[in-house]
């Protein structure tokens, strides 16, 4: 009923111009369901809901008076998605994701102070549209969706703090990306020391030494060259036996590849 629906408003007001036609352009369109553990599928669902605003008031309406049964009737009665998928991207790019997380909690910090009065004008154009009674939000409901901001600003430095931003950044250092482009030493030296229990100072002085030829090596190699992650790598270290030659290099390999269950972890 509510594709049905929305099909016979996008007729009309084709009909009246006030929507244009082309490829790509009025697709059909469908509720979306938001699961309980992905922040996406909630966004999705807001904005499909949104999207299919009139139809959905429609077809609640007749279930509300036409529902035939007891179900029928009782039936009746997002800023953070970019940042949900690229943290659960399998492949993941450790930078973006830094830069994501930063760039989210930067974009709420500044809706926070500047943005509710955008937000209430699009609230009350919303209404304005749908024949909706127009939202009344006084200093008081202002202050409480503030509160909410804070408490979400809050989780963020919780989540992602200033030490786990810089460990993902130095992370990155060992992706075989583009040859090795993001390789940076004093980076992985730096990661090391993050892992004291795994790297007191003799074995970081080995890992030091390591690191001098482990860039020159891998490199130059040919079979090395088209890696698209630090898994890819750590498999190929083992099949060539480099994980004998430059363990102390492999220890953080081990060591960075718990990162996606971290991410996932910190999403949920």
């Amino acid at each position: 009923m509510v594709r049905e629906a929305h099909k016979d408003r996008v007729e009309e007001e084709i009909a009246n111009g006030k929507v244009e036609t082309g490829t790509g352009k009025n697709q059909e369109l469908s509720l979306v369901r938001a699961g309980e553990t992905r922040w996406g599928s909630h966004h999705n669902a807001m904005f499909s809901l949104k999207s299919l605003f009139p139809e959905v008031v429609k077809v609640l309406e007749y279930v509300k008076k036409d529902g035939d049964n007891a179900l029928s009737r009782r039936q009746a009665s997002g800023v953070t998605n970019v940042l949900s998928q690229a943290l659960q991207k399998k492949d993941q790019n450790i930078l973006e994701a830094v830069s994501l997380v930063q760039a989210t909690k930067m974009t709420l910090q500044n809706f926070r102070a500047n943005g509710f009065d955008e937000l209430l004008k699009d609230v009350n154009s919303f209404c304005q549209n749908h024949g909706l009674e127009m939202l009344s939000m006084d200093e008081d409901g202002k202050t409480r969706v503030i509160t909410v901001l804070d408490m979400i600003i809050q989780e963020f430095g919780d989540r992602f703090s200033e030490v786990s931003t810089e460990l993902l950044t130095n992370m990155a250092a060992l992706s075989p990306r583009n040859s090795f482009f993001m390789f940076d030493a004093s980076k992985l030296m730096k990661l090391s020391k993050m892992y004291p229990l795994d790297f007191n100072k003799a074995k970081r002085d080995h890992l030091k030494h390591e690191l001098d030829i482990y860039y020159e090596v891998l490199h130059q190699d040919e079979k090395f060259s088209n890696l698209k992650g630090i898994a890819d790598l750590a498999r190929l270290m083992v099949e060539t036996e480099k994980d004998h030659s430059f363990r102390y290099v492999y220890r953080l390999l081990k060591l960075a590849l718990v990162l996606p269950v971290a991410t996932a972890t910190v999403e949920r």
